[in-house]
């Protein structure tokens, strides 16, 4: 698409929530849902509709190219979930070179399918998701966080087995994402959701990175800069999402991806954050959606009043902005219609909004 696109979406005015699970725990049978792509594609659909946004974002599922190179490597499902690596050596990337042709694992198939649904038979924007590179290193590795810390004071792979794990799980992470990647591309997505969470500073020190370190380049920015390149070369425009806890520096450093949209957690101050941000890349976000699920946190007036709010700093601001979740926002048991009834609120529409008497705009915090 031309970025033209995203920042006249921004222009317009648009508010969305990432909301597909809300609507996929509405269906009766949502794990059947789950391996079936065309009834997956439809859920994505009445997602969008529900909304009022032309952007069909598909389920967000973090552990999907996790569980795809495991079926890969022949370990037994019922280990995915807290299966950890201890060493990975060349027979093991071997081995998931050998089968990067093979049927993909029911879920990650429907989860491609659902975006062939969108390209086929609707006039929404197909979107992909991936999991970020290194959001996925630190899914396959029990403890991510010593080794990057050692990498960080000088260690090198060849000092260090944990830096070697690190180094490898990386690998592995870029192989699966490329399959997965691809395979949406395929499917006819036009953008790419890359969910990059765990890239913040629990995970790799501010103060390493602000004395040298180059474990922010090396582990963050030059892997995903490798899935931007792919993305260039089919014309797909990247979604690059970071809900996770930021230093200044590392926003900054995200913007060299040059997404179309930026999205980012509640912990950002957004208006602030326009400073640092080329106005050619849209900021989303980034209402406290991890709060929904109880009222005593956040009130559907509270959404709509700190929706008003934001909106009215990022116009301000002068900078292209959509309003909407700090993540995706998921539906939690005994909470879903709580949840949904504060996603539709932060999605109402402005003549929707004035009849509910939706709070004035808030020049100031």
């Amino acid at each position: 698409m031309n970025r033209e696109y995203y920042l006249q979406l921004a222009e317009s005015g648009l508010r969305m929530p990432i909301g597909t699970d809300l609507v996929l725990h509405e269906q009766p049978d949502r794990l059947a849902v789950l391996t079936d792509g065309r009834r997956l594609g439809q859920v994505l659909e009445q997602t969008a509709r529900r909304y009022h946004t032309p952007l069909a974002f598909p389920h967000m599922d973090l552990e999907l190219e996790k569980h795809q190179l495991l079926h890969m490597l022949d370990v037994p499902s019922d280990q995915w979930a807290k299966f950890h690596f201890d060493v990975i050596s060349d027979e093991v990337l071997a081995a998931v070179d050998a089968r990067l042709g093979d049927p993909m694992i029911p879920a990650l198939q429907a989860h491609v399918d659902s975006v062939r649904y969108i390209t086929e038979e609707t006039d929404l924007l197909p979107m992909g998701m991936v999991i970020g590179p290194f959001s996925l290193m630190t899914k396959l590795i029990s403890d991510p966080i010593t080794p990057i810390a050692l990498a960080g004071s000088g260690l090198t792979a060849e000092d260090d087995d944990e830096v070697a794990l690190v180094e490898r799980a990386l690998e592995l992470s870029m192989r699966i994402i490329l399959l997965s990647l691809r395979a949406q591309i395929d499917a006819g997505a036009r953008a790419i959701f890359v969910a990059e969470p765990a890239a913040n500073k629990v995970y790799l020190s501010p103060k390493q990175i602000e004395a040298g370190a180059d474990i922010f380049e090396r582990y963050v920015m030059q892997p995903n800069l490798r899935l931007t390149q792919e993305m260039a070369q089919h014309h797909v425009d990247l979604m690059f999402h970071c809900c996770g806890e930021l230093t200044d520096q590392m926003l900054a450093q995200f913007c060299r991806l040059n997404p179309a949209i930026l999205s980012l957690g509640s912990s950002r101050v957004l208006w602030e954050d326009a400073a640092i941000v080329p106005k050619d890349i849209v900021l989303y976000g980034n209402l406290p959606s991890k709060r929904f699920y109880s009222d005593d946190l956040i009130s559907v007036a509270d959404v709509m009043e700190q929706g008003e709010r934001l909106v009215t700093q990022m116009r301000q601001a002068g900078h292209p902005f959509i309003l909407g979740s700090e993540c995706d926002i998921l539906s939690v048991p005994g909470c879903h219609e709580t949840i949904a009834l504060k996603a539709q609120a932060l999605a109402m529409p402005a003549a929707d909004r004035a009849a509910e008497g939706a709070p004035e705009a808030v020049a100031t915090v």
